[in-house]
């Protein structure tokens, strides 16, 4: 099959990741794929060295006419089976000129906030499929009234051989930083602002370390909060044994440096991509029990889910990591719940599925639902089996 991929957003979001992810996934998986993208951001560099066609363009807004030449031209010249498109601004663009070159289109939606409302009744019933991330987000679409025949869900992929666990990183990475090469780390990666549970997190954490002398805590981010918690790190009773990293633009080797990972979101997340990355790298994650962060991990094998906020709650989870008996068998769990679930390979597989039946044709959207093994969110997730309806 031919994939073309629109994305000329030049941002390092969750998006951009899924994007390059997604066109990767599907070209490694032996699919024709081009893609239309900003030479600049994540996209255009996480996609330079793939075997993924590329091309350039831009939209700076819904009516950019020369981003709707630059997707045309391209089309005409790859001939595409499915036009993918994962960006709000190129969505409509994608739905003309899908209806002109009569190529059926995919959209995939990252955001829970309700679109306007003619976009919102359109664009899921003009689209051939229309996917969320989670099935937490597709939850929100149809509560907004999308129907649930039109929204399906395809989660993020992740590509596991970038996140393979290294002994050599992890000492080199312990000893850049000076931390111990015995010691417990406790890992945060995301953006630093406090509705993604930095405060909190910091007070389990120092408290946790008045019990546990050998823990350390890795900060990777940065955000509008950056400052605030680099105040309250310094006031706190071991400074030292927290360490602030900034902005990093390639985090994957950094996974194997830690001992677990927390995710301590205070409010809804989509997904988590950072949460299925940590666990590609065996390491176990805590996470927050709110919005899509369920669906990345398998409670109580690859990590533990708790309150939001809860701060006594989260000092005991992070003391009863630092157990390895708690830990360990976690650890060796996660990297075979990551590749059956969420490796490039399974979601290529999931995605060409669902958009092509089993004799090869595209396959008509059905209410055929099914809920996905081991571990996930007891929401329902949308994918074609057959004509087969299975339940857990």
């Amino acid at each position: 099959m031919k994939y073309l991929f629109v994305g000329t957003n030049p941002e390092n979001t969750g998006a951009a990741s899924h994007f390059v992810a997604l066109a990767r996934a599907m070209s490694e998986s032996g699919h024709e794929v081009s893609a239309v993208i900003s030479p600049k951001g994540l996209i255009g560099q996480g996609l330079a060295k793939s075997d993924v066609q590329l091309h350039q363009a831009s939209f700076r807004n819904v009516l950019d006419l020369r981003g709707y030449a630059a997707v045309f031209a391209a089309a005409r010249r790859s001939r595409p089976d499915w036009l993918i498109g994962n960006f709000g601004k190129e969505y409509w663009p994608l739905i003309l000129i899908g209806r002109l070159l009569k190529v059926p289109v995919v959209l995939f939606r990252h955001r829970t906030p309700p679109m306007r409302r003619l976009s919102a009744f359109l664009l899921p019933r003009l689209a051939y499929r229309f996917f969320a991330v989670s099935n937490y987000a597709r939850q929100a679409y149809l509560d907004q009234g999308i129907p649930a025949a039109r929204v399906g869900v395809l989660h993020n992929p992740v590509d596991t051989a970038s996140c393979r666990p290294d002994p050599q990183r992890r000492s080199a990475i312990r000893r850049q930083y000076g931390i111990p090469e015995e010691a417990i780390v406790l890992g945060y990666f995301g953006r630093v602002h406090q509705g993604k549970g930095i405060l909190p997190l910091l007070d389990a954490a120092n408290q946790a370390m008045l019990q546990q002398p050998t823990l350390h805590c890795l900060w990777l981010g940065d955000g509008p909060d950056a400052t605030l918690l680099r105040e309250r790190i310094a006031a706190c009773p071991t400074p030292e044994r927290h360490h602030l990293v900034g902005w990093i633009d390639d985090v994957h080797p950094y996974y194997s440096a830690l001992s677990f990972l927390a995710f301590p979101s205070i409010r809804p997340e989509t997904f988590g991509r950072v949460s299925i990355e940590a666990q590609a790298a065996g390491v176990p994650v805590l996470g927050s029990d709110i919005g899509g962060v369920p669906e990345t991990l398998h409670a109580g094998v690859t990590g533990m889910l708790l309150p939001p906020g809860d701060v006594a709650a989260w000092r005991d989870a992070i003391l009863a990591m630092c157990e390895p008996a708690q830990r360990l068998p976690m650890a060796a769990a996660c990297r075979d719940f990551v590749q059956q679930r969420f490796s490039t390979r399974v979601i290529a597989e999931d995605f060409a599925r669902n958009l092509n039946g089993n004799n090869g044709h595209a396959a008509a959207p059905t209410d055929d639902f099914s809920h996905p093994a081991g571990g996930a969110s007891p929401r329902t997730t949308w994918r074609i089996s057959g004509m087969r309806r299975t339940r857990r």
